[in-house]
């Protein structure tokens, strides 16, 4: 494949233009240390400024559920859309989600309180220093230790030490995977397989304490997302469950509730052709230098072998530049990428070279990520449809 930019001089996305994250101020790592701050949690500040505090605290994450998505849908999400006014505290604003836009990452920002850059979970698969191999964080393969790679203690196992009456409500196969462990473990975890009783429970939880958070968690708007895309019936068909869950979980919540209904990351369809799927592994000037490709296909993490960054990012730039904002690891960290620090243990996990893209473009790896590079639907980028998400509000 011959490449556009190498006829002609690429007009390069300047890195300034893409849009970080509001870590610190209205992340998804900034939800529970508000929370549990309001209740009384000790060594926590309420981070986003606009919350108010609640004795009863319950946090609702629909997976691949973005802002853009339930605006663009309010005949399917009746209920969620008319709950967009109370987002961020009244303001009808979003929040972000943290790079990358993908589940790995941002549950463990939502559980730790932490962005990537200190929870050290960069993206989808990201390279163990120890090992030189790929770690799917998502999956947790190959089997690493999961305190060594994620050694800080959840919000949920803080506010459970104080006091706090705190559970996790999910499905069963959760319970023991190393990322729940590492992300969203403390207190109770309460296995249900439907959603109703998911909602069900979640409210009931609620109720037993004084003080308490409870975390409740639907993965299909994404899967079906991810296989369908989001412009699918089937995506739609899950958009309408889903809402009917969240009014469900809404009518039951006990005084001195706030439910606050989010997402880890919004979607967007890319199409099937060679202009917006550009696969990696027939691309031999891609592939030049590179040991391993790691990320998924709108937010890559580049490890070139030793001695070929330079050269790496210099081809990354000219191919994709324009149509993908192209970072050294240095300059993603400096620009905040991942946050305002990046601990030591986490910096050799971030990409030599880091490719967020701009444009409705991936790039795919069609021999090593046959399944990932099949899917309608993808994210990971700083884009508005992916970066953005809801912090819809019911209280009591």
């Amino acid at each position: 494949m011959v490449h556009p930019a190498w006829q002609d001089d690429p007009v390069l996305l300047p890195l300034d233009t893409a849009p970080v994250p509001e870590y610190g101020s209205g992340s998804l790592a900034d939800l529970l240390p508000t929370l549990v701050a309001g209740q009384g949690v000790p060594g926590f500040t309420a981070a986003i400024p606009e919350l108010t505090p609640a004795d009863r605290n319950c946090v609702f994450l629909i997976d691949g559920l973005g802002w853009e998505q339930i605006k663009a849908h309010p005949d399917e999400a009746p209920f969620l859309h008319s709950l967009l006014p109370t987002s961020r505290g009244g303001t009808g604003r979003p929040v972000t989600a943290g790079f990358p836009a993908t589940t790995a990452t941002s549950l463990a920002s939502v559980g730790t309180g932490l962005p990537p850059g200190e929870h050290g979970l960069p993206g989808y698969t990201a390279r163990n220093p120890e090992t030189g191999e790929l770690m799917n964080q998502l999956r947790w393969k190959p089997w690493t230790p999961p305190k060594v790679w994620q050694p800080y203690p959840t919000v949920f196992q803080l506010a459970d030490a104080a006091g706090i009456r705190t559970a996790q409500v999910s499905a069963p196969t959760f319970e023991q995977t190393p990322l729940t462990k590492v992300a969203l473990s403390g207190g109770s975890f309460l296995g249900r397989l439907t959603g109703e009783e998911r909602m069900d429970v979640a409210a009931q939880r609620l109720a037993a304490g004084d003080r308490s958070l409870v975390y409740t968690y639907y993965s299909e708007v994404d899967g079906k997302g991810h296989r369908f895309g989001v412009d699918s019936d089937a995506w739609r068909g899950q958009l309408m469950y889903v809402d009917g869950l969240a009014r469900r979980l809404a009518e039951q919540l006990p005084p001195r509730s706030a439910l606050y209904i989010t997402a880890d990351h919004g979607m967007i369809d890319i199409p099937f052709d060679e202009q917006s799927r550009i696969d990696f592994d027939e691309d031999w000037e891609l592939r030049a230098g590179v040991a391993l490709l790691g990320g998924e296909g709108r937010a890559r993490h580049v490890y070139a072998v030793p001695g070929a960054e330079a050269d790496v990012l210099t081809v990354w730039r000219e191919v994709l530049g324009e149509q993908f904002w192209v970072a050294s690891r240095d300059e993603a960290v400096e620009a905040g990428w991942f946050g305002p620090r990046v601990d030591e243990r986490v910096l050799g996990r971030i990409g030599d070279v880091v490719a967020a893209a701009h444009d409705d473009v991936v790039i795919t790896a069609s021999v090593n990520e046959p399944h990932e590079s099949a899917m309608v639907g993808m994210h990971g980028s700083m884009t508005p449809v992916e970066q953005l998400v809801p912090l819809l509000e019911v209280r009591t």
